[in-house]
Parts: structure tokens; C-alpha cells; sequence
């Protein structure tokens, strides 16, 4: 195993049977192997640094109804929301006190956020807070709307792939949603000029480890700027409701090989690996990654976008314990700045 995690950490890659060698056979001594290189890779290109970003969670509506998710519009429990602008503006300027210089727009792909609302929303964050990037994170939108967006001043955009194989995808989502539209959206951002994050749930139901390795190719063939992984846990009024969560060994260990795959990724220790262990952040941030997204949104709402059950809203996933957070990190070795955290590359095209 340790000659394999050395031939990734040299070439960046390694063929599907290598990557499923890995997965279905490692232990701890690999894991532990696998997160030394990976933290040695990290600390090469981004050293100690933890970028934070502000996550605003600004509607729950959802036309999708995408089987493994808390706000899917067959959800009819769901209590439903919308942030107006001067909610969203109000999260910024909390946020921007805190010092984070990433807000993260997320939501559900709701057909009330017009193209022409999500640009004057994204023109008034940016005329506000000029030295901030605005990621987004509402889902597949057409070509010109996503041109639009990046017109408008969007810096990056997440839209999660969610698996590489269509016959699996198919099993997570409703037969009006196709793998093939998600992966056009993926380059058509890329083709755009945005900061580009994919990512998937480790663990999903009907899961591989077969799927996996075809993750890490896709990612790998994708180049992308961001990568979101995390576990899948189920939510009660979803039909996965009685299947089992992912774990945070897999889930580490797929962040330590996306890490040693692609060098300079931003990388997020996501709130789901701190759902399912309280120590899951800091798991996470040792095994490569570099970004946290504490919760910006206005507490009131926090509790109706829930994704999967249980989801962390409160206490160190909370923006306004950003010390709290601080002092967990430096426990391990690492500190938060205050930085738009851009991906390395784009860094240096600025410069």
C-alpha cells in the first residue's frame, strides 16, 4: 500500500484497479502513511493556513427531488424559507466582521431566484465588499446563466457531481436529472473562467468501491479548483431513511488521495464529517484539507436546511464562535487567516 500512496504522491495519479486497492484494503498504518504525504503536500503549497468562508444558506426551496436529500420538494415537512437581500447583506457584513473574505450562496435550485435576482444579489455583495470573492452553490443553471452570474462578479461556483457512474447517479436521483447535464454544467463553468468545485458523499446508498475510483478518475480528468466531500447521512423524510451513514475513516482517506492527486486543490473538512464525530473537522484538516465553512446564516433558518439529520448549525460550526473554531485548529497545528483563500493558481494568474 505505502509503494502505491508513493506512486500517487509522485505522478498524481494511479490507475482504477490501484485506486480500489486502496480503498478496499487499507488500515490504519495506510491511513496514517497515506495523511502524512498528504499533509506534507499541503503544508508545500498552502502551509498552515486555514481559508474560512462564510456560508449563507439562502433559500431551502428546491425544484429536485433528489432522493437523499432534507430539502428535496418531495419533502413536504420541510418548513420552507427565503432570505431577502438585506438578510443576505446582513450575513456578509457579520461575516466580513469576523474576518472571512469568501461568502458562499447556497441554496436550493429555486426557480424564484431569477437570474436577474442572483446577479443583483451578487453586484451588491461585491460593490459592498470589494476584497471578498462570492462563490455560489444553487446548481445546474444553463450556459448563459452562468455567464451571467460571472458577468456579474461571481468568483467560484460548487455544484457536487455526486458519483462518476450514470447507472448509480440514476439511483440517487429522479429519472429528469442525468449525469451527463451535471458534468456539461461542471465544464461549462470551467469554460467560463470560475474557480470550479465538484465533489461527492462518501458512503451513499448503492456506493461501490468501484464508484469511488471512478470519482477520483473524474476528478482527476476534471481538473477542478474545489473539491466537497463528505458522508452521506441520512435524513428521516427521505426514501434513504434506513440506510447507513458514511464513515470518517473512508471519508479522511478519500481527502488524503484527492489531496496527494491534485497538490493545490482547496480541499473543505466539511460540517458533515463534525455531524457524525465531534472530532470529524480536525480529522478532516489532518488528512489535507484547508478550508472550513462555518455557518453565516441568520439562526432562526439554520434548522430548516437541513440536508440530512442532525446537521451542525450551532456551536463550532457557528460563524459567531469563530474563535472557538480558531482555538481548535491551532490545537492541532493550524491557524485561520483572513484571506479570500483563492485557489493557488489563480493566485499567481492575479499576480
Amino acid at each position: 500500500m505505502k509503494k502505491l500512496i508513493d506512486k500517487l504522491a509522485k505522478d498524481q495519479t494511479l490507475s482504477k484497479e490501484e485506486f480500489i486497492r486502496i480503498i478496499s484494503g487499507y488500515d490504519k498504518q495506510t491511513s496514517d502513511y497515506l495523511f502524512e504525504k498528504a499533509r506534507a503536500v499541503r503544508h508545500r503549497i498552502y502551509g498552515h493556513d486555514i481559508y474560512i468562508r462564510g456560508l449563507i444558506e439562502f433559500t431551502n426551496y428546491c425544484k429536485n427531488n433528489c432522493y437523499y436529500c432534507g430539502i428535496r420538494c418531495g419533502n413536504k415537512n420541510a418548513q420552507r424559507y427565503r432570505l431577502s437581500k438585506d438578510d443576505i447583506m446582513f450575513c456578509c457584513r457579520q461575516g466580513y466582521k469576523l474576518g472571512m473574505r469568501t461568502f458562499v450562496l447556497q441554496g436550493g435550485e429555486d426557480p424564484y431566484f431569477s437570474d436577474d435576482r442572483i446577479v443583483d444579489i451578487i453586484r451588491t455583495v461585491k460593490s459592498c465588499f470589494p476584497d471578498c470573492a462570492v462563490t455560489l452553490s444553487i446548481g445546474e443553471k444553463t450556459h448563459e446563466s452562468y455567464q451571467a452570474f460571472f458577468d456579474a462578479g461571481a468568483d467560484r461556483y460548487l455544484l457536487r457531481h455526486e458519483t462518476a457512474d450514470s447507472d448509480h447517479y440514476s439511483k440517487l436521483h429522479p429519472e429528469e436529472m442525468s449525469l451527463s447535464d451535471r458534468i456539461k454544467c461542471l465544464y461549462d463553468l470551467k469554460s467560463i473562467g470560475y474557480q470550479v468545485g465538484c465533489g461527492f458523499m462518501v458512503g451513499s446508498p448503492y456506493q461501490t468501491v468501484e464508484n469511488l475510483a471512478d470519482d477520483l478518475l473524474f476528478i482527476r480528468s476534471l481538473q477542478p479548483d474545489m473539491v466537497g466531500i463528505g458522508p452521506f447521512i441520512p435524513h428521516h423524510h427521505t426514501p434513504f431513511r434506513e440506510m447507513k451513514s458514511g464513515t470518517v475513516e473512508l471519508t479522511v482517506l478519500m481527502l488524503g488521495l484527492i489531496r496527494l492527486m491534485l497538490p493545490d486543490v482547496l480541499l473543505p473538512s466539511t460540517t458533515a464529517l463534525g455531524t457524525i464525530d465531534p472530532m470529524g473537522r480536525e480529522y478532516g484538516i489532518l488528512a489535507g484539507a484547508n478550508v472550513i465553512m462555518p455557518n453565516l446564516s441568520p439562526e432562526e433558518v439554520r434548522n430548516k436546511y437541513m440536508l440530512y439529520d442532525n446537521k451542525l448549525s450551532t456551536g463550532g460550526e457557528a460563524a459567531e464562535n469563530i474563535a472557538d473554531i480558531n482555538k481548535r485548529m491551532n490545537a492541532i497545528g493550524y491557524n485561520i487567516v483572513v484571506d479570500r483563500g483563492d485557489h493557488i493558481k489563480s493566485k499567481k494568474k492575479e499576480e
